[in-house]
């Protein structure tokens, strides 16, 4: 399956961002979906993830009750709504898919997307 992450941009702080994920190759249904983030100089980090029907989602607490994400598996489309920015934020979004379910461990998932930049201003 490939994976092309979009949405990324240029945000004020407290801003808002949707990222998109889609999926080519093969239908996402099949798959948990994760997405992870990586600021420069800083190793890659867990952000958000959901099973494969999305009824069940995991956040690291650093987002949670500010970020969601959501699945559209008849559009083969995974999505992150990212509200209430912070600089320290800003990062290379990476979406995931894995076979595991919902996972925080990046090397659960064996498909990646090529990231979207989020810039968050202060």
């Amino acid at each position: 399956v490939q994976l092309q992450a979009s949405g990324g941009g240029l945000v004020q702080a407290g801003g808002s961002l949707r990222l998109s994920c889609a999926a080519s190759g093969r239908t996402l249904s099949v798959y948990g979906m994760g997405w992870f983030r990586q600021a420069p100089g800083k190793e890659r980090e867990f952000v958000a993830a959901a099973t494969r029907s999305g009824g069940t989602t995991d956040y690291a607490d650093s987002v949670k009750g500010r970020f969601t994400i959501s699945r559209d598996n008849a559009k083969n489309t995974v999505y992150l709504q990212m509200n209430s920015l912070k600089p320290e934020e800003t990062a290379v979004y990476y979406c995931a898919a894995g076979k595991w379910g919902a996972s925080r461990w990046y090397g659960d998932y064996q498909y990646w997307g090529q990231g979207t930049l989020v810039t968050v201003s202060s």
